[in-house]
């Protein structure tokens, strides 16, 4: 059986064909659809952690009692994780333990360009990485196999366009595989320091004999392809940067490594006597690059590709095929060029009326990981922070502690609730018990929201849409100790500002939970066949509303607002705003 399917799906596809029996996970893009998918597959227990720690660690303990297990995340999300990762390594596995992490080279999605490949390195575990959806597939088959072999975790690295390309995946039949009896093994995983010096020990052996068995066993172990064309010219690659290299440079000989990590230094050296030139084709770090190097084998690399972002067909032809023809280039000469538009909130946004009150109240605001990170630009522009997920609370803490009088009440957080379970509250406990003096305000949106709109612990179901437990944001906030709690909705503006301009007069940490679902989930549409409505005889054009940026409002010829009836979620943040009465919530257009 054959299916087109993403990279991602493929992943989940692999885990089910491998028997793994756990996967838990935190949706971060490109990884998300990988454990979305494997909600499909009843037979796997898959689940939403809080964080990737959290993920990480019931992978662990899931592998430890002797089921194969894992879990996703993108690649900022392995700094979470990476507390767990590093003993992991020591401890090894009863059960195959697999982490897999999409990194995303141009940045679509991130705040930041790292490459996960210095993970493998630094925790010293091997590490695959898949250059279509079928290798996806194969690979995390194969990851499980390793695994179990070689006493170890896997690491397996995606990029965006391998997570989110399509291409044909051939099935197999899912194997059965029991979960393993548990024995109980304190030097094996009790990491004390006495147990964990010997466990390094063995880790190093590891890694020496993963090493050689890439460079011998290709297709067993290290899944590296030769293709010998041309002399002249030798590439060596892996992963997405494979698919460009087969299409700009079709005459080249190429080794395509299955294994990144450990490198099968024998290979390499057997690869790089057959061709005249050697380069290293990588997207981000020259990682290949510097360890080939350090094998003594001369190699190009980063001196003739970017070091940032995505490469493409066209890059590596004009590098290293400048005489293709430009029929060999895919242009899109003649095609329409689409408009640029500037990225805004959608329209009945619950974030959009919270950030005009704290634009006018001009408040220094230490933001955080979401859609509402958008919040920076205009027409609100108020956000001064973005660092990483969580660092808001703590960010704003730190920003109080070093104010003098002059400045002092005028901080605010600002943070998702999925963001607050998974990282921010540890902050607020923090900030309450070091008795800061800043306003921490909850993005309530009901959901997941950037990452396409996953369950939560506050939302009261679960992956598989199944009820569950609901924590109160409330409640939560309340036993940490923080004693002024206001809840407000975000698109009542004016009482926002109200709302917040009172709490930066207490003293200690308050907290606003600012509470409206997103307008594209169910809960959060407006009435059914109910539009905003002009009255333009009222109408004044004065611009209020459309300064807003709501992507249902545009300024007609005379300047007076048209409501696009199929984008209005009929929120009212333009009725708030109007100062002359025209706009309306509930008419019908």
């Amino acid at each position: 059986m054959k299916q087109i399917l993403l990279g991602n799906e493929a992943i989940a596809r692999g885990a089910y064909e491998a028997g793994v029996k756990v996967v838990s996970s935190y949706p971060g893009t490109p990884s998300t659809e990988i454990t979305e998918a494997v909600a499909g597959y009843d037979r796997i227990f898959c689940e939403w952690s809080t964080n990737e720690k959290v993920g990480a660690e019931v992978a662990i303990g899931a592998s430890i009692r002797g089921a194969r297990a894992m879990t996703c995340m993108k690649h900022v999300g392995l700094n979470v994780a990476a507390d767990p990762l590093f003993t992991s390594s020591y401890t090894g596995v009863n059960g195959g333990l697999v982490y897999v992490v999409a990194d995303d080279p141009g940045m679509h999605s991130s705040q930041n360009e790292q490459d996960s490949r210095h993970y493998a390195r630094a925790a010293k575990i091997p590490m695959l990485e898949p250059s279509d959806a079928q290798e996806c597939k194969d690979f995390v088959v194969k990851a499980f196999e390793l695994s179990e072999k070689y006493d170890t975790p896997v690491l397996i690295r995606l990029q965006t366009r391998v997570s989110h390309s399509r291409s044909i995946v051939e099935f197999g039949e899912p194997n059965e595989i029991e979960v393993k009896d548990y024995s109980k093994d304190v030097s094996k995983y009790v990491m004390m320091p006495a147990m964990a010096v010997k466990r390094h020990k063995i880790v190093e052996k590891r890694m020496e004999e993963i090493m050689a068995d890439s460079s011998e066993q290709t297709e067993a172990v290290g899944m590296h392809e030769e293709h010998i064309g041309s002399s002249e010219l030798g590439i060596i690659t892996s992963g997405a940067a494979y698919q460009y290299v087969k299409e700009a440079l079709p005459e080249a000989s190429v080794l395509k490594l299955g294994m990144i990590w450990p490198l099968p230094e024998k290979r390499i050296r057997s690869f790089a006597k057959k061709v005249k030139r050697l380069v290293i084709v990588e997207e981000l770090d020259p990682f290949f690059e510097k360890e080939i190097l350090a094998m003594g084998i001369p190699c190009e690399g980063k001196s003739l590709l970017p070091i940032t972002g995505e490469y493409s067909t066209s890059v590596l032809r004009k590098t290293l095929n400048p005489t293709s023809t430009p029929e060999q280039a895919i242009s899109g000469s003649g095609l329409p060029v689409a408009p640029g538009r500037p990225p805004v909130m959608c329209a009945g946004c619950p974030h959009k009326g919270l950030f005009m009150a704290l634009s006018r109240l001009k408040v220094q605001v230490m933001g955080d990981i979401g859609c509402y990170t958008l919040g920076a630009l205009p027409p609100t522009s108020a956000m001064d922070t973005c660092v990483c997920m969580g660092a808001s609370v703590g960010m704003a803490h730190g920003f109080d502690k070093a104010s003098d009088a002059r400045d002092s009440r005028k901080t605010v957080a600002v943070i998702g609730d999925s963001t607050f379970l998974h990282s921010g509250v540890t902050n607020l406990i923090n900030a309450v018990y070091n008795q800061s003096s800043v306003t921490v305000i909850i993005l309530d949106n009901s959901i997941t929201g950037m990452t396409g709109h996953q369950q939560n612990a506050s939302t009261g179901m679960d992956i598989r849409l199944s009820p569950a437990p609901a924590i109160s944001l409330e409640l939560l906030c309340e036993s940490i100790g923080v004693r002024s709690i206001q809840v407000v909705d975000p698109v009542d503006t004016d009482l926002c500002r109200k709302k917040v301009k009172e709490e930066l007069e207490k003293p200690g940490v308050s907290v606003i939970i600012a509470r409206r679902p997103c307008a594209l989930i169910p809960t959060g549409k407006g009435p059914k066949g109910k539009y905003a409505r002009v009255d333009k005889d009222i109408c004044t054009a004065c611009g209020q509303c459309i300064r807003i940026m709501c992507p249902a409002l545009t300024a007609g010829p005379d300047n007076k607002p048209v409501i696009d009836r199929e984008t209005c979620n009929c929120c009212g943040l333009c009725v708030n705003v109007c100062p002359v009465g025209a706009l309306s919530v509930g008419g019908d257009l």
